[in-house]
């Protein structure tokens, strides 16, 4: 009698641990599925927040005469990190290389006035927009066959082969003329190597206000503004979530314009 006691018992016992098990299994499961928290729960336990960008992109991520990595875009993801109760880990990386960064997780979000379109919505998740701006037509200065995009036809045009720019001079004609960034594209219009380059308004006329630099000029710009946005990795639910909460808190209380205004002059984060 008592030997069957035990051995009730013990299939008891094991049926007890069986569902235990079942059941952690199941929540491991679905938070393997779900994966929305991993990420951001890895960041607050980490105490850091790993963020791709150039570095070489003024006035959004450059390095000033200090040597110091800064600009409007590293100093709104710093504060929201800084909201967040974390540290910012930067790590430079060229344009073209930043989404194999961010495909292999190198870092956890890219922070480089990176352009919200469809291809990349297919691939990619995006906080809520920070920066609005336009693409701009340079050419020299003495240039007068370039008054608008259409006219960009079969013309070179110095670009980061894989950015929003590169992409509409390509649309409308141009043959590209792969750089690393909007100094040395300007350097190429000045040696005669391009024709034009198209880039961000505001970073061509904080470049023209930067360096006194009379050789060159805006042709035309785009009427309609596009969006950017810090660029994650698919899945990362509660890190957006938690970055776009962060970043309207700023908006509402005054500081994301204030930190648009120190660098440009006028609140470029709102439309």
């Amino acid at each position: 009698m008592k030997k069957f006691t035990l051995w009730v018992f013990m299939i008891g016992l094991i049926a007890l641990l069986t569902a235990c098990g079942s059941s952690d299994d199941s929540e491991n499961s679905n938070a393997g599925e779900d994966g929305s928290s991993g990420l951001y729960d890895e960041v607050m336990e980490k105490g850091v927040l790993t963020v791709g960008t150039e570095g070489t992109y003024a006035p959004f991520t450059f390095h000033n005469d200090e040597g110091d990595l800064t600009g409007y875009d590293v100093e709104v993801i710093k504060e929201i990190a800084d909201r967040m109760g974390v540290k910012v880990e930067f790590m430079e990386t060229q344009w073209d290389s930043m989404f194999a960064g961010l495909n292999s997780e190198r870092f956890d979000l890219i922070a480089n006035q990176v352009g919200i379109n469809e291809d990349r919505l297919e691939n990619y998740d995006f906080s809520n927009p920070y920066t609005y701006s336009v693409a701009v037509v340079v050419v020299p200065k003495d240039t007068n066959d370039i008054n608008s995009f259409e006219d960009l036809e079969g013309k070179k045009s110095a670009q980061s082969l894989t950015s929003n720019f590169g992409a509409i001079a390509k649309e409308n004609g141009a043959e590209l003329v792969g750089v690393e960034g909007l100094a040395q594209s300007i350097e190429l219009l000045k040696q005669g190597r391009a024709d034009v380059t198209v880039n961000d308004k505001l970073a061509v006329l904080d470049y023209l206000n930067q360096e006194g630099d009379d050789s060159i000029k805006i042709a035309a710009e785009e009427s309609n503004a596009s969006e950017t946005a810090f660029t994650f990795n698919k899945g990362n639910d509660k890190l957006v979530d938690a970055i776009n909460e962060q970043l309207e808190s700023m908006r509402e209380d005054g500081t994301l314009a204030k930190i648009a205004k120190d660098w440009f002059g006028e609140d470029v984060s709102s439309k």
